[in-house]
């Protein structure tokens, strides 16, 4: 067994609690789905929120059941034209998968900070 950080990243369509909370649940949905992802395995999570973002991006991990589970937000460093309302997750998973069968996810335009990752999730794997 190893931990394996899982990344992803989203981008929310406003600065509500409401759609922060959505757009973070929906891409932890899909993380837990491509990877097969148990609440159990999971040693933390750490959550980035852009400045122009204000509620806790966590709060949807423990709607999700993940209650056992250390969580983190922080906020992000402000860089000029940087991808706004932007949400970034690192879930460090314990895991016997190796490190390039992990599947990282990006979703809403978020695609655009990691298009070689977006990549290989979208190659057919070989029979």
């Amino acid at each position: 067994m190893h931990v394996r950080g899982i990344r992803g990243a989203t981008v929310a369509a406003d600065d509500s609690r409401e759609a922060i909370l959505d757009a973070t649940r929906e891409l932890l949905q899909e993380i837990v789905r491509e990877n097969g992802v148990e609440p159990d395995e999971i040693a933390a999570a750490m959550f980035v929120a852009t400045p122009d973002l204000h509620a806790y991006p966590a709060e949807a991990a423990r709607q999700l059941g993940w209650l056992m589970v250390p969580l983190l937000s922080f906020s992000d460093v402000d860089v000029p034209g940087s991808l706004r309302r932007c949400l970034r997750v690192l879930i460090l998973w314990n895991t016997p998968l190796a490190q390039e069968e992990v599947v990282h996810v990006y979703l809403r335009g978020a695609e655009v900070l990691r298009p070689d990752l977006v990549d290989a999730r979208q190659r057919p794997t070989s029979p």
